[in-house]
């Protein structure tokens, strides 16, 4: 099974930082695609950022610029570099790994359990 341990979330001022952290574990499961979702009370999940195995990245509109996503695939880590927080980004943010155990069986995603980011406003 995989799991996912989420940390770096908490209470931040409007204009500050935090860094979150995603580290993705399972016996003999290989991972592709990680990313970062977001939920805020009453409305739906959304993707933030998503990086693949090579690196390549997507990020949210509303993120660009301020929010940087990166991944240590050595240690299945995924990190999601938060700048310049506004009270709109206040959510939940999960984590999402696309894993499989071999080439022949599909890739499903798995999702961490959460951490709550709050920004007053």
């Amino acid at each position: 099974q995989v799991q996912l341990v989420e940390s770096g979330g908490g209470l931040v001022q409007a204009g500050g930082s935090l860094r979150l952290s995603c580290l993705a574990s399972g016996s003999n499961f290989r991972f592709s695609t990680m990313g970062w979702y977001r939920q805020a009370p009453g409305k739906q999940r959304e993707l933030v950022a998503v990086i693949s195995s090579a690196g390549s990245t997507k990020y949210a509109d509303s993120v660009k610029g301020r929010f940087t996503i990166s991944r240590t695939n050595a240690k299945n880590t995924v990190y999601l570099q938060m700048n310049s927080l506004k009270p709109e980004d206040t959510a939940v943010y999960y984590c999402n790994v696309l894993a499989r155990i071999t080439s022949a069986t599909p890739w499903r995603a798995y999702w961490g359990q959460g951490t709550q980011v709050t920004v007053p406003s």
